[in-house]
């Protein structure tokens, strides 16, 4: 697949809204093998390991999270540097034109959900963490995290879609009505907020500051995503995963860089000549 690039309307509408959708991001074979590798993945209780991933649902209503998918299974190590969205997050979060360019994988989740489920509301520009923060200074991105959610089923009405109240990313002010994380208020009925359908294949491109959630699936079946948070390469796992020695050597130099941006410096090991 050839590598895309954001363009000047791309740059345009993430400013104002906070999010982009990509259109067939990811080719559909990929797709196939990604839900063929979940079909694959054993009954487990939260907590429980795949290897070296671990179910880890944020609540009970969020449904079935993998976290660390990228050691999964081959699929989710296409999925790192995808030519579909790559450039895109280096460009938004990769502190471009600085001495520390280039971005990290902070989190990879596997999410699958099923009827009843969703996702509450969370983030936000008013009193955002910096970690997932949108800044745009001096001609350059400086987000602190951009997320990609892989639409692997088609996601309509009914199917639990991501929703987002556009623009949310800037707000100085808390929205009256969105109550409390902890109480897990659903998005369905929140004032400015979208639910976004997307065909599998389809990614959801946005900062982590704008206010996000999942709508409730009504529907039958399964909504099946992936999503990689992506941010500056001086940052750290959120939960401290680590990745298996295995799993690094395989990859690419390209892959392990961005799992790995700053390795570790051993006793007695040379300097590396750089440029700073």
């Amino acid at each position: 697949m050839e590598q895309r690039q954001p363009t000047a309307l791309d740059d345009f509408l993430f400013d104002l809204r906070g999010y982009l959708i990509l259109k067939q991001a990811v080719e559909p074979a990929l797709v196939d093998d990604l839900n063929q590798a979940i079909d694959e993945v054993p009954p487990l209780e939260r907590g429980e390991w795949y290897g070296n991933a671990q179910r880890r649902d944020y609540n009970a209503a969020t449904g079935f999270e993998l976290h660390n998918c990228v050691e999964a299974g081959a699929p989710f190590e296409r999925l790192i540097d995808h030519p579909g969205w790559i450039d895109y997050v280096r460009h938004y979060a990769g502190e471009e034109q600085s001495y520390v360019k280039g971005v990290f994988i902070d989190e990879c989740i596997l999410s699958v959900r099923r009827s009843g489920g969703h996702h509450p509301v969370h983030s936000g520009g008013y009193q955002g963490a910096l970690r997932g923060a949108y800044h745009y200074n001096h001609g350059v991105f400086r987000c602190g995290q951009v997320n990609i959610i892989l639409a692997l089923t088609d996601i309509g009405a009914g199917d639990g879609g991501t929703m987002v109240i556009p623009g949310s990313h800037k707000s100085n002010f808390p929205h009256p009505n969105a109550g409390d994380y902890a109480k897990l208020e659903r998005m369905d009925v929140l004032e400015g907020a979208v639910e976004l359908h997307m065909a599998k294949g389809d990614a959801l491109l946005f900062v982590d500051g704008l206010m996000h959630g999942g709508s409730s699936r009504t529907n039958a079946g399964e909504r099946r995503v992936t999503i990689y948070r992506y941010g500056p390469i001086w940052g750290a796992t959120r939960f401290g995963y680590q990745y298996s020695e295995e799993l690094l050597e395989r990859l690419t130099p390209e892959r392990r860089k961005i799992l790995q941006p700053i390795a570790p410096v051993k006793t007695g090991q040379a300097i590396v000549a750089e440029v700073s």
